[in-house]
This record gives C-alpha cells, structure tokens and sequence, in this order.
C-alpha cells in the first residue's frame, strides 16, 4: 500500500506529527529512523531529516527507495520575508527554489540549476487546491499564504541577505530544505508540497525568536496537515 511521506528537519517539527501517528513502527536505515504509521487512518511514513540541503535530499531519496510513496509533504518553520508574514502564519510553498545556487558565471539567473529543472519547483497542483478548500473551508483563523520559498544551507539573519532574495526571487518566506525535497522529488516524479510555519523574522538577532517560536509554529503547520491527510 502506497504511503504519505513527511519530512521534517528538526526536533520539535518531529514531534508534533509524531504526536498525530498511531500504530507506529520503526525501520532504522544508515542512522536514519523511519516512522511507519497512520493519520487519519491513511498509511504514512516519518523522518527527521536534519537541516539543510544535503540532509534532506538525503532523507527524500531514501524515503522514495525504501517506500511506495503517494507524495510527500515537507512540514516545517521559516523565516519571514514578507511584511504581511508574522510569527504564526502560514506559507504553502506552490513554488520552491535554491536561493544559494549560483552559476551566473556562465550567464543564467541565479537559482538556475541545469536545463532540465530550470530554477523553480512547483508543488503538485491537486495538493495546493486540496490545502485551498482547507483554508476556505476549516482554518480561516490562521493567516496562509500560497506563495514562494527559498531555501539555502544558511541561517538567515541578515537582513542585506533577505533583501537580496526578496530582490531576486520574490520570496515569501527563506528555508534550509525544502526546495532540494523539491527537486529530490521532481527528478524521481514524485507528487510533493512544501509548508512553512513562520517562526522569525530576519533582523541580526532573530535566532532568539526562532528558539523561542520554533514549537509553537510547528503546532500551527500541524493543523493543516491533520486535514489535508
């Protein structure tokens, strides 16, 4: 029987799916712990990635070759890049990309990755729509965004750095995952959606907000996804 497959970088993002799962079992494979339950009595699969891009590509193609996976959710926090975005909100990623890759040296945009993947990743449609009846329908308390994710191997605080992906990309809210689950998933044609619960803003200091929200927002984002599956 095919499963839903959710990724999750760290603790606390973890532990609050966990907390929806029943009837769990788990399968260890080179140091990562596999999750195999259900939600809402759908068949579902559970991992803790770690952060950044390596880690969870890592984990998304060992989840797809290890399970006949429906689709995969990537569930999360971010740091806010749009003023309208306050710790809380959501943002559902309908597009994904890698604001660190950079070959503008040999003259394409930055974020451009190769020809066949172009530098956007698109999240699969029926599931943006499904989220949309969702919102409409169920959590018109919570402030949710269909929008743009970056996604690089940095932290970000700065604020020249946030400026600059805004600039660039139009971007919503920045990440350490999601757009590499994103392209993981596109090359192996796998169905996937990516959901970020705000948990700071860059400002120079907002790792001591991220710290302070990073359960809370995860608390939100488990909402959705106790509804969408």
């Amino acid at each position: 029987m095919k499963k839903i497959g959710i990724i999750t970088a760290m603790q606390e993002e973890f532990d609050v799916m966990k907390e929806l799962m029943k009837e769990m079992n788990i399968i260890e494979n080179y140091h990562l712990d596999f999750y195999c339950g259900k939600i809402n009595n759908k068949e579902v699969v559970l991992v803790k990635c770690g952060a950044g891009k390596v880690n969870s590509a890592r984990a998304t193609q060992m989840m797809i070759d290890m399970f006949e996976i429906e689709y995969i959710i990537n569930v999360g926090v971010a740091g806010s890049l749009n003023d309208d975005l306050e710790i809380g909100d959501i943002v559902i990623g309908k597009t994904l990309v890698q604001h660190d890759f950079d070959i503008t040296a040999g003259g394409h945009q930055k974020g451009y990755i190769s020809e066949e993947l172009g530098r956007e990743f698109i999240s699969n449609t029926e599931l943006i729509n499904k989220c949309k009846n969702i919102i409409n329908n169920n959590l018109k308390d919570i402030n949710i965004k269909i929008g743009i994710i970056a996604t690089g191997d940095i932290f970000c605080q700065e604020v020249s750095l946030k400026d600059d992906i805004v600039k660039e990309f139009k971007a919503d809210c920045v990440e350490m995952e999601g757009a590499a689950i994103a392209q993981v998933c596109t090359l192996c044609n796998i169905p996937f959606i990516v959901i970020r619960s705000i948990s700071d803003k860059p400002n120079g200091h907002n790792n001591i907000d991220f710290e302070k929200y990073v359960l809370s927002s995860s608390k939100k984002f488990s909402k959705l996804i106790k509804l969408l599956i």
